[in-house]
């Protein structure tokens, strides 16, 4: 299965409640954090919702 890695590229001040608890989820806390994470169907949906705020890239 792929995986993803996924950077926090923007800070969380002043986003909304659910943004934040959706990089919380994904393990990113604050600017520069950077997680694998499975390419599946509740990720993606995770990258969606906060995308402007992530940097993401394919892990080999």
């Amino acid at each position: 299965m792929a995986k993803l890695n996924i950077k926090l590229v923007k800070s969380l001040n002043g986003r909304l409640a659910k943004h934040k608890a959706t990089a919380e989820s994904l393990g990113l806390r604050k600017i520069g954090d950077t997680t694998v994470q499975p390419d599946n169907a509740a990720t993606q949906g995770k990258i969606a919702s906060i995308g402007y705020l992530l940097q993401v890239t394919e892990d080999k």
